[in-house]
C-alpha cells in the first residue's frame, strides 16, 4: 500500500484510481487479516462506493482534500452509520450506529474511503489489543488500545488508521508497530460520536506511514465542532506546509530522569543517536529533567478510573460478567473511589502540566524528545517488560512515557527511530507547546528524512507473503 502523499500524487496525475487502491486494500485485508486480526469489520461494498465517488470527483476536477480517494481504517470505538460500535467488548450489542461521528463525517467529506473498523483493546482500555498480532513478529503484541489501526498501517493494508489516545493509545501501537502516530493538542480533534474512556484525557488522531501523511490527516480531522464542547475554535493550519524547513535554529529538549527511566538499552541508545542526529541538523539539544513526572501514573489512573467508571456505570451494573476481569476491576475501583482521590489526581495533573509548561518556557524549548516507550513489543504471553537487570509490568511501562502529554494536553508525535537487536521497532516521541503541532511535525519530518529508518517491511505485509 502506498503512502498518503504518494496516493495523492498518483490519483491526481491519473496514474491510478481510488477504486484500484481500494481493491488492493481490500485484497490485502482479506489476505492478512486471518494472521493479524487488525479489522473487526471490512466494509467492501461501502468502500467501493466511496472509491467510485472519489474517482468521479477527481474526473470532475473537484479536489476534496489530501485524503481524497485514500483507503483508511477507523477504530471500533468511533460511530459509523449503519455499522455497530462494539468497543472490542462482548458487553456491547450489535445495534448499528444511527449517525457518523464527526471524525467519520469529515473523512467522508474529504473523499476518504473507509475500508472498515479496526480492532481495539476492550473499551479502549489496555496496551495489548488481543487478538491482534504485531506485523513485525506475530507472536508479539501490537500495542493498544489502537492496536488494530497500528497493525493495519504497518502491514500496508491502509495508509492511515484512526486511533484514540487516553494514556498513549495512538503512540504506543505506533512505536511498537513502526508507524507514525499523532496525538494533537487536547481539543484539536472532535470526539463527538466516539465512545469515551476518560473524557478529560481522550484524544483522537491518525496513525500513518509517514509524517506528511499524519499532517495531511490532521488537516482533515481538526477543527471546531458544536457537538463537542471541548473542541477548540482555533483556526486549523495547513499542517503539510513547512515540513521541509528542517530543525536548524530550534531548541529541542531531551528528557532524562522520570518517567523515562528505566529503559531498555537499545531504546536508550536509539534516543541518544536521534538527539545527536537532530543536533547535527542544526538544532540546539538541551538536556532537561521534570521531577514532577514521577507522579504520572498515579495521576493518570486516578483520573481514568473514576471517569471511565462514570461513563460505563450502566454497563458495569447490567453486564459485569461480559467485561474482561482486569478492566472490570478498574471500573469497579472507579465506582468506589472517593471523590477526594479524584480531586488529588486532578491537582497532580495541574502540577504536571505546569511543570511541563515551565520546562518549555524556562529552557526556551521548541520541542521535547523522549523515547515513545521504554521498550519494544513484549510477547503476547508476557506481562512484563524486561530491562535485563529488572522487569516492569508492561501496562505501566507503556504508559509512563506517553501519559504526561495526555495529562498536560500537549501535542505529541511518535516516529519510527530504529530497531532493537531482535528487529522490533523503536519509536521517538516529539512533544511541542499547546496547538503547536506544526513544530512537532516539522521535527518529525526532519528526523524521518535523515534517519534512514523507513523502507524496511515487517514480516507480515502487503507484499502478500508472510516471511
Amino acid at each position: 500500500m502506498i503512502t498518503i502523499p504518494e496516493a495523492a500524487r498518483a490519483l491526481r496525475s491519473g496514474r491510478t484510481t481510488s477504486r484500484a487502491l481500494t481493491e488492493a486494500s481490500l485484497a490485502t485485508a482479506e489476505a492478512l487479516n486471518p494472521e493479524l486480526s487488525a479489522f473487526v469489520v471490512i466494509d467492501a461494498v461501502g468502500a467501493l462506493e466511496a472509491a467510485d465517488a472519489a474517482d468521479e470527483a477527481i474526473a470532475a476536477g473537484r479536489d476534496l482534500g489530501p485524503l481524497m480517494g485514500v483507503p483508511v481504517g477507523v477504530k471500533d470505538i468511533v460511530d459509523m452509520a449503519g455499522l455497530p460500535t462494539r468497543c472490542g467488548s462482548p458487553a456491547f450489542d450489535a445495534t448499528p450506529a444511527g449517525s457518523d461521528a464527526t471524525s467519520v463525517r469529515r473523512l467522508r467529506a474529504g473523499g476518504a474511503v473507509i475500508v472498515g473498523k479496526t480492532a481495539t483493546h476492550e473499551l479502549a482500555c489496555g496496551v495489548y489489543t488481543p487478538p491482534v498480532s504485531n506485523p513485525w513478529d506475530p507472536s508479539r503484541v501490537p500495542g493498544g488500545s489502537s492496536g488494530g489501526s497500528g497493525a493495519a498501517v504497518a502491514a500496508g493494508i491502509v495508509p492511515m488508521g484512526i486511533g484514540s489516545d487516553t494514556g498513549g493509545s495512538i503512540r504506543i501501537p505506533a512505536s511498537l508497530c513502526g508507524t507514525v502516530g499523532l496525538k494533537a493538542t487536547y481539543g484539536r480533534v472532535s470526539r463527538a460520536g466516539v465512545a469515551a474512556l476518560s473524557w478529560s484525557l481522550d484524544h483522537l488522531g491518525p496513525l500513518t506511514a509517514t509524517v506528511e501523511g499524519s499532517a495531511a490527516a490532521l488537516e482533515v480531522l481538526a477543527g471546531p465542532d458544536p457537538l463537542d464542547p471541548s473542541a477548540s475554535s482555533r483556526p486549523v493550519p495547513q499542517y503539510t506546509r513547512g515540513l521541509d524547513r528542517g530543525v536548524d535554529g530550534l531548541r529541542i529538549g531531551v528528557l532524562h530522569g522520570p518517567p523515562v527511566e528505566p529503559v531498555q538499552t537499545d531504546v536508550a541508545e536509539t534516543l541518544a543517536a536521534a538527539a545527536d542526529l537532530l543536533g547535527r541538523q542544526g538544532a540546539a539539544m538541551v538536556g532537561v529533567e521534570v521531577p514532577e513526572l514521577e507522579h504520572v501514573l498515579a495521576a493518570e489512573f486516578g483520573i481514568v478510573c473514576p471517569e471511565a467508571a462514570a461513563y460505563h456505570r450502566d454497563l458495569v451494573r447490567s453486564r459485569p460478567d461480559r467485561i474482561a476481569p482486569f478492566i472490570r476491576s478498574l471500573l469497579v475501583a472507579g465506582l468506589v473511589m472517593g471523590p477526594e482521590h479524584y480531586f488529588k489526581a486532578l491537582q497532580a495533573r495541574r502540577a504536571i502540566a505546569d511543570a511541563l509548561r515551565r520546562t518549555f518556557a524556562g529552557n526556551r524549548l521548541d520541542a521535547l524528545l523522549t523515547p515513545t516507550l521504554p521498550g519494544t513489543a513484549v510477547p503476547k504471553d508476557s506481562d512484563d517488560l524486561d530491562y535485563g537487570a529488572s522487569t516492569e509490568p508492561a501496562g505501566a511501562a507503556y504508559v509512563r512515557t506517553t501519559a504526561p502529554f495526555n495529562l498536560s494536553g500537549l501535542p505529541a508525535l511518535s516516529v519510527p527511530a530504529g530497531f532493537d537487536r531482535d528487529g522490533l521497532p523503536i519509536g521517538l516521541q516529539i512533544a511541542a507547546a499547546p496547538f503547536d503541532e506544526e513544530t512537532a511535525l516539522r521535527v518529525g519530518a526532519c528526523f524521518e528524512s535523515v534517519a534512514g529508518v523507513s523502507g524496511r517491511r515487517p514480516r507480515v505485509s502487503a507484499a502478500g507473503a508472510v516471511s
